[in-house]
């Protein structure tokens, strides 16, 4: 006769399968775990890799424009004129108007790229590189001075904006590098060191056809908006409205005023990872022709 499993003997062998096959899942989980973060791990050093070279690449230009390039303080000349001043003589206007322009040889920077349309430097900061523009406000985020994909990017004017003649609003971009690049420093103006140094509240930005001196009147943080980057308005009123609200949000309290008669310069970058921006805006109060 055949021999036949006992109820028992039956249900132990069912139960010592089961077990095998719940240690062979388990395992399998475990392999997938390892090979997710395993996966995580391996990107991640990879997104380091890819950010210090890009630093590296930036870096390195950077040295290479500044030794090629020619950057000098311009003391005024006859062609000097002062913008729009304001009535109150206490106004710290009357005193930036004494500080010397900055004038840049623009003739290296066209020839490494004819995108070049400036130089601005904010006191203060690191904030001391060419400006560039082209057709859209992408390209410049992802390609370096050179043209060269960079995630660095880098300082870039505003597509919509006149070079030349400046529009009622400028505005200027780049990334906040952390090891401050580009405007990684711009989140200094936040700070109560640089805010509470009146030498810093200054932006010099030279053109190839002029030299032209800022003051800063607000600096804040925003949620992204397209609002503070309007480059021009419709009517007066509008500019108007427009430059009580960006003046209004300032989180420091400067003593320069500012009207319809004032051009802005703004000044944009990422705060952090949840769409905030940090913002300075100033208004032309000197210039030179070239």
């Amino acid at each position: 006769m055949k021999n036949r499993k006992t109820p028992s003997r039956y249900k132990y062998q069912k139960v010592i399968r089961k077990k095998k096959r719940k240690l062979r899942l388990r395992k399998w989980v475990i392999v997938c775990f390892f090979i997710f973060f395993l996966g995580v791990f391996l990107f991640s050093l990879y997104q380091l890799y890819a950010w210090f070279v890009d630093n590296k690449e930036i870096e390195t230009m950077q040295d290479e424009i500044k030794e090629e390039v020619k950057v000098t303080e311009k003391e005024d000349t006859e062609n000097t004129e002062t913008v729009n001043p304001p009535v109150d003589e206490k106004d710290d206007y009357w005193d930036y108007i004494k500080m010397n322009l900055l004038e840049v040889d623009f003739n290296e920077l066209l020839t490494k790229n004819s995108d070049t349309v400036g130089w601005v430097q904010v006191k203060g900061t690191n904030i001391n590189y060419p400006i560039v523009q082209t057709t859209d406000n992408s390209y410049y985020l992802s390609h370096a001075f050179d043209k060269s994909v960079n995630d660095a990017g880098w300082v870039f004017m505003d597509y919509r904006n006149d070079a030349i003649n400046f529009n009622q609003n400028t505005i200027i971009y780049a990334h906040s590098r952390y090891n401050g690049t580009m405007f990684g420093s711009l989140k200094n103006i936040l700070n109560s060191s640089w805010y509470t140094n009146k030498e810093n509240h200054i932006i010099r930005l030279s053109t190839p056809t002029e030299n032209t001196m800022w003051q800063v009147f607000s600096v804040y943080t925003v949620p992204k908006e397209s609002y503070y980057i309007t480059p021009s308005f419709n009517t007066e009123e509008e500019y108007s409205e427009f430059l009580d609200t960006v003046k209004s949000r300032s989180e420091v309290d400067f003593s320069g005023t500012v009207n319809t008669s004032d051009k802005v310069l703004t000044l944009s970058t990422c705060k952090d990872n949840y769409g905030n921006r940090i913002v300075m805006h100033a208004k032309l109060i000197k210039k030179e022709t070239r």
